[in-house]
């Protein structure tokens, strides 16, 4: 396949239709007649529900059903799945804790949906929520992960005793309390991961069609991944056939990847009225009910010996899981600490992390999924250490670096890296920066009466560990090339950097390709888009494809040229008797193949692969923040962002800038302000508009400086690594040590996000 394309900066073939307005998300779709649906949902954080009359709702005018936990029981709809545990030393089994789609019995967050409306309008249905009695036995609400752990707690599930949903440990305890006695140094840090909203440009929503001749539910929502979809509401609800189509989508993160409790009522709501339901959520509503991301309590201890190399790691974690378990939601804190060495060798360690239920909106994946969490813990951990000894950070890092020659590498979490040259990124970086030069920097901010300071971030992650997928191409009689494949674009530039790859390795225009997603009618499989595996998993099953392709195609055209297929080669969209100037066209043999087909059976050119990788890939990469605080206001400014990157393989380096530049910006949003606070009282979310909850300003965002560095991962036949989260795991860690760097002269050791100017005024003014 030659080099697939690789290293061509081409613009995205999908922005012209986007740009002139031409996109088709959620909402520009319709069904004739369609009803609209509202949710009634909880303004109480926790009780027992006393009170749910919608009698007099349901003779509003317009309105054509009115739904509670009771209609959907009675209707056989199942509670949404919630991700178990198996049995560990330190805690029973665990089955998940599924949602029911409305409230049953009891609330336990403020906007769990409790009623839905279906009406001939959304002014129809307004005015029905106006006339829903609901009342509960109000009960004390818990909105940490230590909050909800207390003895004093209230229990949120009579199953799930003292709230501690699971216990889970990595390591070796025995031999890390060994480390820790024999350590010349000890160094300790208490960290929050502060609550996340995901605020996608597109908020949740879906259209369901139901047709009852064939007992089928059409659903139409912009997702992550069709057929995972499919499988979720296939859980909860009994059909005969299940059509998912997912048209564009205003950006994922991981919210969009899960089913939630608006999609499971739509679907039984469609099925009960015989026709089309859509629901889109209103901003504040998605505050409320969108699945949140991060929210983590930790507390971590580093031992050291005398010249600064790292002989063991404890963390002891507390995470919360919301009041229900998502599909995925649990078992990202305790997949993102397989990540907790980071890049450097650490002996021996330890890890616990306890779950959490509390009463708040559930958690699930959300832009980097754990990996920024473990990220941030070992690269603050690591700059406090560095100061705590007296070297200098990039020296202790140097110094615990695992090498290029020893990988593959194992850490005491059992992840296996595959390849990596962490120093020489890193010294890359740091002289771009001029990490060198950086006091008389200082000293110039100081002469000025501000304060400058310097981060450094080393950040590893894993990706492309999530199952296989299948790729389908084929040749149309007219000679287009039709890609078919499980994976789905939220705005990465699919349907260029795949069709980047057919043109490469088929020698034909851009412009003939069509890649089609989002359709579980069309496309057979597929896994959809997470965890940075679309190109790394889905591009490496289109490489074997293609290839595959080719190698019918030299049967095909051996037969035409009446030659031994052995002799064919191909070559620029050509199929060449060796040696020869006889050739044919792959339009030419496409074109017989469908009048003569090669094994008399199918007719066409056509090829279907799977690629399942052998383990995870890991891309890597140092970032490095400069700011300026002025200590008065606690205002910062940003005065230069360098990123040494290396994802593997680079297929489209315009598009992996977008992807890492826009990562960056998100990873700076958590760092700077967004934080999602519950009222530790009265469990109300205080920051459910844009008013309270602050997106990442223009000043938040600095040029980013991209390089990066290709290591090639030995685990896919493309040495891809990934890309999609790279720069949101990078950032936090290297703009809080630049903040502590510039505050350390004032004695301040650490400062949690979101660090504002009013956190940083506050931390000086009590220092």
């Amino acid at each position: 396949m030659g080099t697939f394309g690789t290293g061509q900066a081409i613009r995205r073939k999908e922005d012209e239709r986007f740009i002139v307005g031409n996109g088709q998300y959620l909402d520009d779709l319709d069904e004739p007649r369609a009803s609209r649906m509202l949710f009634f949902r909880s303004p109480y954080a926790h009780g027992t529900i006393t009170t749910l009359d919608v009698s007099a709702a349901r003779d509003v005018p317009g309105v054509l059903a009115i739904y509670t936990a009771q209609d959907l029981a009675a209707a056989g709809i199942r509670d949404l799945p919630g991700l178990g545990f198996a049995a560990s030393s330190r805690t029973e089994a665990r089955a998940g804790i599924g949602q029911p789609p409305l409230a049953r019995d009891r609330v336990r967050y403020v906007g769990e949906p409790v009623a839905a409306i279906v009406a001939e309008s959304l002014a129809a249905a307004r005015d029905a929520a106006e006339l829903i009695e609901f009342d509960v036995d109000e009960l004390p609400a818990a909105v940490t992960p230590r909050d909800a752990l207390s003895p004093e707690a209230t229990q949120i599930h009579a199953d799930v005793p003292g709230n501690r949903f699971a216990i889970l440990e990595r390591g070796d305890e025995e031999a890390t309390k060994v480390a820790f006695a024999n350590a010349d140094t000890v160094v300790e840090l208490e960290l929050v991961n502060n609550r996340l909203a995901p605020t996608a440009m597109e908020p949740r929503g879906c259209l369901v069609s139901y047709d009852a001749a064939s007992d089928t539910l059409t659903l139409k929502q912009g997702c992550q991944g069709v057929h995972s979809l499919r499988d979720y509401l296939a859980q909860c609800i009994d059909v005969e056939n299940l059509h998912v189509i997912s048209p564009d989508v205003g950006g994922g993160f991981g919210l969009k990847y899960f089913l939630q409790c608006e999609t499971v009522v739509a679907a039984h709501a469609a099925r009960a009225l015989g026709g089309s339901v859509k629901w889109v959520a209103e901003r504040s509503e998605s505050f409320l009910s969108d699945l949140h991301g991060r929210d983590q309590q930790i507390r971590t201890r580093m031992a050291l010996d005398s010249e600064g190399r790292i002989l063991a790691l404890d963390i002891r974690m507390d995470a919360s899981t919301g009041a229900y378990c998502g599909q995925i939601g649990p078992a990202v804190p305790w997949y993102g600490t397989t990540m907790s060495a980071g890049c450097y060798h650490v002996p021996v360690g330890y890890v616990a992390v306890t779950m959490a239920a509390t009463n708040t909106v559930p958690l699930d994946a959300y832009r980097g999924a754990g990996r920024p969490e473990a990220a941030y813990l070992i690269e603050r951990l690591m700059d406090h250490a560095a100061r705590e000894t007296g070297i200098a950070a990039d020296t202790l890092r140097r110094r615990n670096f695992i090498r290029p020659d020893e990988f593959p590498h194992t850490t005491f979490t059992g992840s296996s890296y595959d390849s990596g040259e962490y120093e020489r990124l890193m010294d890359a970086a740091l002289e771009r920066a001029d990490w060198q030069g950086f006091e008389a920097r200082r000293a110039e901010s100081a002469s000025r009466g501000k304060l400058r300071g310097l981060g450094l971030a080393y950040y590893i992650e894993v990706c492309s560990a999530l199952g296989s997928e299948e790729t389908h191409v084929k040749i149309e009689e007219d000679g287009r090339v039709t890609v078919l494949i499980g994976t789905q674009s939220t705005g990465q530039g699919h349907e260029t950097s795949f069709a980047q790859m057919i043109a490469d390795g088929l020698g034909v225009p851009m412009d003939s390709i069509d890649i089609v997603q989002g359709d579980t009618a069309k496309v057979p499989t597929g896994r959809g888009t997470a965890g940075s595996r679309s190109m790394a998993i889905g591009g490496s099953a289109l490489f074997h494809t293609v290839d595959t392709l080719i190698e019918s195609g030299k049967t095909q055209a051996g037969d035409l040229l009446e030659a031994a297929r052995e002799d064919i080669e191909f070559e620029h969209g050509e199929f060449r008797i060796a040696g020869t100037d006889r050739s044919l066209t792959l339009a030419e043999v496409a074109r017989a193949s469908y009048e003569q087909p090669a094994d008399g059976v199918n007719p066409g050119l056509a090829s279907r692969e799977e690629f399942t990788p052998e383990a995870g890939t890991f891309p890597n990469g140092c970032h490095l923040c400069e700011i300026e605080i002025d200590p008065q206001t606690g205002a910062y400014e940003f005065l230069r962002y360098v990123v040494e990157d290396d994802v593997g393989t680079v297929v489209n380096p315009l598009i992996l800038e977008g992807q890492i530049v826009g990562g960056v910006a998100q990873g700076l949003g958590q760092a700077c302000g967004e934080h999602a606070v519950y009222d530790p009282d009265t469990g109300q979310l205080l920051t459910a508009t844009f008013m309270d909850y602050p997106m990442p300003r223009a000043d938040w965002v600095p040029d980013v400086e991209f390089r990066y560095q290709e290591v090639p991962s030995p685990r896919n036949p493309l040495g891809i690594k990934g890309a999609g989260e790279a720069g949101t795991i990078g950032a936090a860690p290297a703009f809080v040590n630049a903040v502590v760097d510039a505050l350390a002269g004032h004695g301040i050791r650490h400062i949690d996000m979101p660090v504002t100017p009013l956190a940083i005024w506050e931390a000086l003014n009590q220092s």
